[in-house]
């Protein structure tokens, strides 16, 4: 492949840095570096796999044709005709420039001929090592990578991006495991299971490849430590098969047979899954379709009726009504909100006397709760001692009414586990506690 000139070089520099930060050089990132010394390769690919693909078919097509006939490694003209005389010459010209400008096929001028290049054969191998796993069916997927670690380690190039891969499809299949577990669903879990299987064969024969690997005292740091983080991978798969069994377990102890039949409904959702048109289960099952009837004929003659009889007598009235005085109601308070606005008053008076600094050395400052709850009947004061948390109850304080200011008064209610004897007619016991004034929360009140 011919070089490029500096001038093109330039071009292709300044397009590849518009995609990149201004302050980011691209020539400071590695993994470009190694990207552009590959050029001459990605340009084959690029050769091969631009456009659509009934074109990348025929340009492989072609390619792979050619590549396979070992009989002769040069091909005339006449000859590539007769071994492609089912494609049209007007495409088959098309393809053979197209991979014959990207070094795809070397045409020798002097003898008339097309050869595959080396680098042609290169590339479809990897391409058929790639393809080969998808033909048999290899639900894990490792097949490829792992045939890829085991052919640079027999040459002695393994490299430590190879083992990545590696590592990081052991790495998605583990993740994707759990969370078939952590799903619950049974068909899930044996379809993850299986998939499991699958990925332990490959499991075993990598482990092979990684004690060579490890072995190895010409390989470099970077490389051991890589195949060892696949061992640490390869041994948390392998511990799953534990999870598997419990969550299997448990959904089996979950299962739901129907009656004596035998039947669960496991066997019910595989039997639905076999249906591609469940839909057509349900022909010539259902005589007559299901007409629901929200109300009966009777019904409905009684509603006509009404509203019949209600626009004859609107008509017969005509107007509007003549206008009557609003009744007299009396607005009694209700009695406990009576006995609320009573005890409030009685509570503020304690509270309020130790605001004042003239009479606050007489005042008491912490008295009984059942002095401030009685003399009253048990009704009362039950009703008053179901008030008393809301004192200092910030949530309380901030809204309106009688209960919110009693929240906002300065009195501190302290229970306690004691019961004390009351000489009372109504209230025989009661529990110890006390009602003492916040003399700070006075002052700021101040």
């Amino acid at each position: 492949m011919e070089a490029l000139e500096p001038d093109q070089q330039n071009e292709q520099n300044a397009a590849l840095q518009a995609h990149f930060h201004p302050h980011v050089s691209v020539d400071e990132i590695e993994q470009v570096f190694h990207l552009k010394r590959a050029q001459p390769l990605l340009q084959v690919f690029t050769a091969l796999f631009h456009g659509g693909f009934e074109s990348v078919l025929v340009r492989l097509l072609v390619l792979r044709e050619l590549a396979n006939d070992t009989a002769s490694s040069a091909f005339s003209r006449a000859d590539i005709n007769t071994r492609l005389a089912y494609l049209l010459p007007e495409s088959l010209e098309t393809v053979l420039t197209r991979l014959r400008s990207n070094q795809l096929l070397a045409w020798d001028a002097q003898q008339g001929v097309y050869r595959v290049t080396p680098m042609a054969r290169n590339v479809l191998s990897a391409i058929d090592s790639l393809l080969a796993p998808a033909q048999e069916d290899d639900h894990a997927e490792m097949g490829f990578l792992l045939s890829q670690v085991a052919g640079a380690q027999a040459i002695g190039g393994v490299t430590v991006e190879q083992l990545q891969h590696l590592l990081g499809r052991l790495v998605d299949l583990t993740e994707e495991f759990r969370d078939a577990i952590a799903s619950g669903s049974e068909f899930r879990l044996r379809e993850s299971q299986a998939k499991w299987h699958t990925a332990c064969d490959w499991v075993e024969k990598g482990s092979e490849i990684l004690r060579a690997i490890t072995s190895d005292e010409n390989a470099d740091h970077a490389t051991h430590r890589a195949a060892q983080a696949i061992g640490r991978a390869q041994s948390a798969l392998l511990n799953m098969q534990g999870m598997f069994s419990r969550a299997l377990n448990q959904i089996e102890r979950q299962r739901v047979h129907l009656g004596q039949s035998g039947l669960s409904t496991t066997d019910i959702k595989r039997w639905l899954l076999a249906h591609e048109d469940l839909a057509s289960l349900a022909e010539d099952a259902i005589d007559q379709p299901v007409k629901p009837l929200f109300i009966t004929p009777a019904e409905m003659i009684d509603v006509a009726e009404t509203e019949l009889l209600t626009e004859r007598v609107s008509a017969v009235a005509g107007g509007l009504p003549s206008g009557t005085d609003a009744p007299t109601t009396i607005n009694d308070t209700p009695a406990m909100a009576k006995e609320l606005d009573d005890w409030l008053a009685r509570l503020s008076d304690f509270a309020t006397l130790n605001n004042f600094p003239s009479i606050a050395a007489e005042s008491p400052k912490e008295i009984p709760a059942h002095e401030s709850l009685l003399p009253a009947s048990f009704a009362v004061a039950s009703y008053r001692a179901s008030l008393l948390p809301l004192l200092g109850d910030v949530s309380e304080a901030s809204l309106q009414g009688a209960t919110a200011e009693l929240a906002r008064l300065p009195i501190t209610f302290t229970p306690t586990d004691t019961m004390v004897q009351l000489p009372d007619l109504e209230v025989a016991a009661m529990t110890l506690a006390s009602l003492s004034l916040d003399l700070e929360s006075g002052k700021a009140d101040e």
